[in-house]
């Protein structure tokens, strides 16, 4: 069975910068494209990130397009999402999802394996 966890968020102000991890366990890394997604409170799940098994594709939603990066370390079974100049309104539980053999694409229900989601708060 899959697990993901997540880890790296916190309070941090506006304009600096986070990084967050989610490491998979339980199968192969390699075989499954990765995305980040966030939610805030009152607001749907959104599509943060993607990335795909060999880091040759990569997606972003326009709201964090230039900002954030998403990567990842096949042999460490982790995917990161480097955030820098944050903003409040990117506050929200961040969650990291596996989608075997997937493109990292934003189309939520590709996803088959999600994390518990780790929290962001931006202060202005």
């Amino acid at each position: 069975q899959v697990q993901l966890v997540e880890s790296g968020g916190g309070l941090v102000q506006a304009g600096k910068s986070l990084t967050l991890s989610c490491a998979l366990s339980g199968r192969t890394f390699s075989n499954y494209a990765m995305g980040w997604f966030r939610q805030a409170p009152g607001k749907e799940r959104e599509f943060v990130a993607g990335i795909n098994w060999n880091s040759a594709r990569s997606s972003y939603a326009d709201s964090v397009k230039g900002r954030f990066t998403i990567s990842r370390d096949n042999a460490k079974k982790t995917v990161y999402l480097q955030m820098n100049s944050l903003k409040p309104e990117d506050t929200a539980v961040y969650l990291c999802a596996a989608d075997f053999w997937g493109s990292g694409d934003r189309e939520e229900s590709n996803y088959e394996y999600w994390g518990q989601g780790t929290q962001v708060t931006v202060s202005s």
